[in-house]
């Protein structure tokens, strides 16, 4: 079958603030060939990211997206690789096509599982998916009495993990040690706590150190981008004064190389990879086995809708062993009414990786007319991106 169409869906909440969540808008992706439609979701700016697939060409290396993606043959997997190898060359100098294409490539597999009438999870090799302990991935509160109430929520909700990210950790030892214990308190003895410090260190390892013997006695499991995506000397250096703590980064890879850099180089305990940045769900799986067979602990990035959800759960479905997976928890409404079926914890507190045709998610075309903002791109006159309809 040939690709026909590739549509782009700009949502957007009524308002969005400074806030670091990432489910206040989306960019989802709708692909089309042979009777079949995909949907895919990029992890990115919404309008860069339509740009970048309609943009006029610079040169013969900076092409849009378009040139590599229309009309172009999806029989099998073997097609998704080749178009990805097709776009990383004509579009090495537009630096936001890998975001772009992350969701077409999402999209392609949904649609090929779709047309073949089984999951992408079985298309990327697994015999079988194993069940995840989700983690509850929430922000920090505003003060320690905030972080100790959301902790006590995940609980009550049943959750056995929770990741707390972002301001106000960082802005001074005093609180973030606060946070921490108050963390640990609400989670209870047992639950197993994670810290996202939103890269807040920078490269200052000396600053990030200072948090570990807070971390140790709360018992963190891992430490979250303390550093910026690709400072791996400085990931190097926090992984040797670590004790029973363990480093953990990824999602800043826009490519498999750089989230291989950050195993070899960062010495990460855990790589944490985003299929809506990284390329989509075959660099993701590459990833997934790279870190097996060096004894890093593969898990999913990701905070926005379930489509990105079951995403992300494709490339390690298959890992028996790597059971930890984030699961967003305080979505904004617009992640929520985007998918009218969701990945919800059964009875023992586990998720499964939906075993429907592709990603096995089923997206609410509602959703995409109540949350759009219309777009519309032109150069020299030319309509190159007109406003999208979910029909």
């Amino acid at each position: 079958m040939k690709i026909e169409s590739v549509d782009f869906f700009y949502l957007a909440m009524p308002e969005v603030t400074t806030e670091a969540d990432g489910s206040q808008d989306a960019l989802v992706v709708r692909v089309a060939g042979g009777g079949h439609v995909g949907w895919g979701e990029c992890e990115a700016a919404p309008l860069p990211s339509i740009a970048a697939f309609v943009c006029p060409m610079s040169h013969g290396a900076c092409r849009p997206v378009s040139d590599s993606v229309l009309g172009e043959t999806l029989d099998g997997p073997a097609d998704i690789l080749r178009m990805s190898a097709t776009v990383a060359y004509n579009s090495m100098d537009l630096l936001q096509a890998a975001h772009t294409w992350s969701g077409i490539e999402m999209a392609m597999w949904d649609l090929l599982g779709r047309a073949r009438g089984v999951p992408c999870w079985k298309l990327l090799g697994y015999d079988a998916a194993y069940p995840k302990i989700p983690y509850a991935s929430v922000l920090f509160g505003r003060d320690p009495e905030g972080t100790l109430q959301r902790a006590k929520d995940m609980r009550s909700r049943g959750f056995r993990a929770a990741k707390f990210g972002w301001a106000p950790f960082g802005q001074s030892l005093a609180g973030d040690v606060a946070h921490l214990e108050a963390a640990r308190e609400g989670l209870g003895p047992d639950g197993i706590l994670l810290i996202d410090a939103g890269q807040i260190f920078g490269e200052d390892v000396d600053a990030a150190a200072l948090r570990l013997d807070a971390m140790e006695r709360n018992r963190v499991t891992f430490f979250e981008e303390p550093f910026h995506g690709s400072a791996y000397r400085a990931y190097a250096g926090l992984r040797e004064r670590v004790k029973t703590v363990k480093t953990a980064g990824g999602e800043a890879a826009h490519n498999r190389h750089m989230a291989e850099h950050l195993i070899d180089f960062g010495r990460v305990g855990y790589i944490q990879i985003d299929c809506g940045r990284i390329g989509g769900l075959w660099p993701a799986k590459e990833v997934a086995d790279y870190a097996a067979a060096r004894g890093v602990t593969y898990i999913n990035h990701t905070f926005t809708s379930n489509l990105a959800l079951s995403a992300s759960m494709q490339p390690f479905a298959g890992l028996k062993d790597h059971v930890i997976c984030e699961y967003p928890t305080t979505l904004k409404q617009l992640a929520v009414d985007m998918t009218s079926s969701h990945i919800v914890p059964d009875a023992n507190g586990e998720i499964h990786v939906p075993d429907g045709p592709g990603l096995g998610v089923k997206i609410n075309e509602e959703a995409l007319v109540q949350y759009r903002q219309d777009v519309e791109i032109r150069v020299a006159g030319k309509l190159l991106f007109p406003p999208q309809s979910a029909a």
